[in-house]
């Protein structure tokens, strides 16, 4: 009976020890996912034509994207008029804000950026807009000013920069604005901003100005290339560009759906393929002469080439004619084209902080740790010159 006795309560102790440690084993493991878990970033760029969101995670020296959304909003339509942003293209952001938001949180995202550009700087009612969007989408909107646009610009296609030339332009045709970036390359071969200029001239601003669906007459196209060459013409003397392209030290690189627009017809793509635009060399003069081809063609005429959508059909003349003023004023033979934006370069900018806090983190617990195993007053100490 004794033995019986010791048997029973040996059996629940081993019961209760297998429980605790199944417990303990679980939460291991959930501590271990959570601790483990690979933080998910969203980023999204209401420019002024479109509303674009990409979800991606961290991998190797860049990232993996692994849902996106792209939407025409036309936020700056009718700035030639007023400079307001209207409360249709408000309702159109508001509609595709929740989209990007319904994403986010369907992948889980952990880190958020969202930044407005050139229409949300030029609004009179900026402020208010911000305000609706945060109340209907929860989304916070960062209107970022043109310099931290060129930057974020620079981060998107650093990868497509050639380290066999010194130095390179990087030009961003957008909807209300066109950026243009001077950089070199320094010891490490990464891109560094000399200088950069913000032309308040883009494919929407111009387009509604001078109307779409009549062809532009030569006067007027010519027209809208001088007044881009108005501000690239300092911008060239300021810093002796042309001197550089001389000794072939000068790559050109566009982004922007210009530029990738172009180069999709020009491979005679009927569907466009991102794989096969992002990162082609084109030859400027090829693309020139698509350029004017298009800017003598109406809406309709540009619309049954068939390798047009309706919208690129109605601002790709704009773009157009600032193309072929970029290209007059920097005769580079070769274009490296980037179907990438700054979406791309917040994504770059959110991972890399994330590292290095992460790096610090480690870095700063290995300190604490190696303090209190030497000398405990190590740490005090350190702490009392940082205060100082």
């Amino acid at each position: 009976m004794h033995n019986s006795k010791v048997n029973h309560s040996s059996a629940e102790n081993n019961k209760t020890t297998a429980s605790s440690l199944g417990k303990s084993i679980r939460g291991n493991k959930k501590r271990k996912r959570k601790k483990n878990r690979s933080n998910v970033y969203g980023v999204v760029d209401l420019g002024t034509n479109n509303c674009r969101l990409l979800i991606a995670i961290a991998k190797g020296n860049g990232f993996k994207v692994i849902d996106s959304f792209s939407r025409i909003v036309r936020l700056g339509e009718g700035f030639q008029e007023q400079k307001k942003i209207s409360d249709e293209a408000t309702e159109r952001t508001i509609l595709s804000l929740k989209i990007c938001m319904d994403k986010m949180k369907r992948k889980g995202v952990t880190r958020m950026w969202n930044v407005a550009t050139q229409a949300c700087r030029e609004a009179e009612n900026s402020n208010d807009f911000v305000k609706i969007i945060e109340d209907n989408t929860k989304i916070k909107l960062d209107i970022i000013d043109p310099r931290e646009e060129a930057r974020l610009a620079v981060l998107s296609c650093k990868e497509l920069l050639d380290t066999k030339y010194n130095k390179g332009i990087i030009f961003d045709i957008g909807g209300g604005s066109t950026e243009v970036i001077w950089v070199e390359f320094c010891e490490k071969k990464i891109p560094k901003i000399i200088d950069w200029i913000s032309i308040p001239l883009g494919v929407v601003n111009l387009s509604e100005e001078y109307g779409t669906k009549k062809a532009l007459t030569d006067k007027k196209y010519l027209e809208i290339k001088n007044r881009v060459k108005e501000y690239l013409v300092p911008f060239e003397k300021k810093n002796l560009i042309n001197v550089s392209i001389v000794d072939n030290n000068v790559q050109l690189m566009g982004t922007s759906g210009t530029v990738t627009t172009l180069t999709s017809m020009l491979l005679k793509q009927t569907f466009y393929d991102r794989s096969k635009v992002d990162g082609a060399w084109m030859k400027s003069n090829h693309l020139v002469n698509l350029c004017k081809d298009l800017s003598i063609m109406d809406y309709a005429e540009r619309l049954n080439l068939n390798t047009l959508s309706n919208d690129r059909a109605d601002l790709v003349v704009s773009g157009c004619a600032i193309f072929e003023a970029l290209a007059d004023i920097w005769p580079i033979q070769d274009v490296r084209v980037a179907d990438r934006g700054i979406r791309e370069g917040m994504l770059h900018h959110l991972i890399d902080k994330q590292r290095r806090k992460n790096k610090a983190n480690r870095r700063n617990k290995s300190g604490k740790r190696k303090g209190l195993n030497k000398n405990k007053n190590l740490i005090i100490n350190t702490q009392q010159i940082n205060d100082d």
